[in-house]
């Protein structure tokens, strides 16, 4: 079973502030798949790969601005740290919690 499984809420810590977003995390006959949602849009994670506690995944948003980021976190039982990336914008602080 993958360690990132469920819902979480994260905060990406960003140049223009805290933003915060729910993931969720399922497994569908034995493949990952995930959604991030913020107040202004929901969108579907690619590439999710699940390496014992390390887990990485890519995603596309347009709010607050346009930008493909890359995830690298890890899963330490209910919570993850980690960073995101956007093309050579510096690494994001990214902290997330399972909810109940």
């Amino acid at each position: 079973m993958h360690p990132i499984l469920g819902t979480w809420d994260v905060s990406l810590k960003t140049p223009i502030g805290t933003l915060r977003a729910e993931y969720v995390f399922s497994d569908t006959g034995g493949v990952l798949a995930g959604t991030a949602s913020t107040t202004a849009e929901t969108v579907p994670l690619a590439a999710l790969v699940c390496d014992g506690p390390r887990v990485t995944w890519r995603q596309a948003v347009t709010r607050p601005m346009r930008l493909n980021l890359d995830f690298d976190v890890v899963v330490d039982g209910g919570t993850f740290t980690g960073y995101s990336r956007a093309g050579r914008l510096p690494r994001t602080t990214v902290t997330g919690t399972r909810r109940g």
